[in-house]
């Protein structure tokens, strides 16, 4: 499938006016594909890997069914960690730049719940929050779920909670570069005959990344990442571990 102008999507002149701003022409395939099946309120399952304009993908979709009068949560967004959320929130605010009334709100663990629950109060329609976090403020009855009618799964696992108490009449919309068991799980219970919407290319990442692998003992692994941060100074960066104990450990 060739790439689609925006022009194209049938989008509301705001959201246009925002995406030439943000410097984009043409929609990247996986918005090509995904925002007219999203726009059309079906359930979807998305598989594309980082970097592809997925967070577009979904967020131009979710704006255009948020209405700005009802100043009533509509839509969330779940991701795994703190660091996404923030990233998503600030493009979505981005896209959002030329709309009037709409209000994107970041919530995760480690930020002070009360100034959260302030936010909530004075109207948010858009959550993008970890899971972790948005099942407290469920809990604390800050986020009122009776008016949700679109919830995305971004990368995010343990959210049946969360997706239980939301409104029957609801769209789930799952974004996964890769389709776990946990994840097809999530897809068969939650949601009603689905669409996959599916851009995967042979290579596993975008053109533009160098990959290097250095082989070491694993007892030497935190000096060599150690030494790694010194030579490289990253502005920014993400280490997987494979447990919650090794994750603390480093820090």
């Amino acid at each position: 499938m060739e790439e689609l102008k925006f022009e194209e999507l049938e989008l509301c002149p705001e959201i246009l006016k925002a995406v030439k701003h943000m410097g984009f022409e043409e929609a990247s395939p996986i918005q090509s594909k995904a925002i007219p099946v999203i726009m059309s309120g079906k359930d979807v399952i998305g598989q594309a890997q980082t970097g592809t304009g997925k967070t577009a993908a979904f967020g131009i979709p979710l704006l255009e069914k948020i209405d700005p009068k009802n100043k009533k949560l509509q839509a969330i967004v779940l991701c795994p960690t703190r660091e996404l959320a923030i990233q998503v929130a600030e493009e979505i605010r981005n896209l959002a730049k030329y709309m009037h009334g709409i209000k994107v709100l970041p919530i995760y663990g480690g930020q002070e719940i009360v100034k959260q629950i302030r936010s909530l109060k004075s109207g948010t329609q858009l959550v993008i929050g970890t899971p972790g976090r948005v099942m407290d403020h469920m809990r604390r009855k800050t986020m009122k779920m009776d008016h949700v009618h679109t919830i995305v799964l971004d990368e995010a696992e343990d959210i049946e909670t969360i997706l239980e108490g939301i409104p029957q009449e609801h769209q789930t919309v799952l974004f996964s570069a890769t389709m776990p068991k946990a994840i097809l799980e999530i897809t068969k219970q939650f949601q009603t005959n689905a669409e996959l919407v599916k851009v995967t290319k042979k290579e596993l990442t975008v053109p533009n990344i160098e990959q290097f692998y250095y082989e070491v003992k694993p007892k030497n692994k935190e000096e060599v990442l150690s030494r790694l941060l010194d030579i490289y100074t990253p502005k920014l960066s993400v280490v997987f571990c494979n447990t919650k104990k090794q994750g603390d450990l480093l820090v």
